[in-house]
């Protein structure tokens, strides 16, 4: 991954036919970030493994207590899940505001701390009360360094929409790091570790933060006089408001399947008919590789859309990839129902989903550049983001409050219900996103 930045000359006013970037009257850009972000998005892929680690820890240690007696279910995991991300959602606009007017090594390094506190809390108590307290802290850690990083990724690629394509694919696959690295890590230190394991994830967490510290100047900042006029601003925007039902449906779907419902689902004792449910009750480290199959596939799709994105309408891309989600939701359904189908037909089904996984991976890159190309130039990119946070946030609550309800009643198939709804709505509200203009591609 090369995506070094030079520092360019003074930005001087110049005409906007010219390219270069005016600086306005209420606010003074010291310069473009000078950061190397491939240090900056490597950090965000450690932030996301020790997030990814901790989130599936959670669903394996509840799990095991649960099979040896203690009363915890799938309702509960859920709820903790929405905890965090409800934190995330109070705290992304603020945020946001903030990475605005403040240096975005200051916001990413503490977002970093609060999480080892997080993960270092759930090691030393087993109360209830102290897992929701973890899982609060962990969700405004996460607020505090998104929203700064995407403004951060937006000013740095200013002018290069192809570069910007890239580096949005790059954060997608930092996403992606967490879910498979994660998966592996938790799988494996709970196997060696148990309850410990937490500890080893608050390390990880300090060792982002003191890398982000070193990697971001402190100069790559604006100055703003009125974060708040900034937000105003942003919240006029069309494109906002025109992206934002179906930002919030795509993330209900994150909610419902990248939460600890569906690793407590797979370990989980089950009675269910469904092939999945329960599938990996005597192996729960199986978990970890199953996440990891998912993410190289996922991944790889990203990977590719990276390439394809510069020279197609993203807004087409969008579609193409949320029309992808109906079918994936009838190969899963098929793959749950396969209990007494030879092997080869469950893996001509696991080819089909995975092919069609690769398609639908596109969608936030797509959706990330197409927003990033209508926010004005000037000022209020993290009041933007830090919205984007919050529809993230939004979103997934209450996939994972979804997750918690469909799950408790109808195990994995209800995860498919809540994805197949959610998707077509998603399909309904990209109507609303007006003809394609010049934003609207990557090129």
């Amino acid at each position: 991954m090369s995506l070094q930045i030079p520092q360019p000359p003074s930005r001087d006013p110049a005409p906007a036919s010219s390219g270069t970037l005016s600086t306005p009257s209420h606010s003074v850009i010291e310069s473009r970030p000078r950061a190397n972000l491939a240090w900056v998005i490597s950090a965000h892929a450690m932030l996301r493994i020790a997030s990814g680690t901790s989130g599936i820890l959670i669903g394996l240690y509840l799990a095991s207590l649960s099979n040896r007696g203690a009363h915890f279910s799938a309702g509960l995991v859920g709820t903790l899940s929405a905890v965090s991300f409800a934190a995330e959602l109070f705290a992304s606009l603020p945020m946001g505001l903030a990475s605005d007017a403040m240096p975005p090594r200051l916001l990413m390094t503490t977002g970093a701390i609060l999480g080892a506190l997080a993960a270092f809390l759930f090691a030393i108590s087993g109360s209830t009360s102290i897992f929701f307290l973890s899982r609060l802290l962990e969700g405004i850690g996460a607020a505090a360094i998104v929203p700064a990083l995407l403004a951060y990724l937006t000013d740095a690629t200013d002018g290069r929409p192809a570069l910007r394509v890239q580096a949005m694919s790059y954060f997608e696959l930092t996403l992606l790091s967490g879910l498979a690295l994660g998966g592996i890590l938790a799988a494996q230190l709970f196997r060696v570790l148990h309850a410990s394991a937490f500890t080893a994830v608050a390390l990880a967490y300090l060792l982002c933060a003191a890398i982000l510290f070193t990697s971001i100047s402190t100069r790559s900042v604006r100055h703003l006089a009125n974060p708040l006029d900034d937000l105003k601003q942003v919240l006029r925007l069309p494109s906002i408001r025109h992206l934002a039902p179906v930002w919030l449906c795509v993330n209900s779907v994150v909610g419902l399947w990248l939460g600890p419902s569906l690793p407590f689902l797979l370990t989980q004792r089950s009675t269910s008919a469904q092939y999945l449910a329960g599938i990996y009750a005597s192996t729960p480290a199986s978990v970890g590789w199953l996440l990891l199959g998912y993410s190289i596939v996922f991944g790889l799709g990203v990977t590719a859309w990276s390439f394809v994105l510069p020279h197609i309408r993203l807004r087409n891309a969008m579609r193409i990839t949320l029309s992808a989600m109906l079918p994936v939701c009838a190969g899963f359904y098929l793959l749950n129902h396969s209990a007494h189908q030879p092997s080869p037909v469950r893996w001509t089904i696991g080819v089909f989903i995975a092919l069609l996984i690769m398609v639908e991976s596109g969608f936030t890159p797509a959706a990330l550049a197409w927003l990033a190309g209508t926010l004005p130039i000037q000022s209020g990119r993290g009041a933007a983001m830090g919205l984007y946070s919050v529809l993230l946030s939004v979103g997934a609550i209450i996939g994972s409050l979804l997750a918690g309800a469909l799950g408790q009643r109808y195990a994995i198939d209800g995860l498919l219900y809540g994805t197949l709804f959610v998707a077509i709505l998603a399909l309904i509200f990209l109507h609303w996103i007006p003809s394609p203009n010049p934003q609207d591609t990557g090129a």
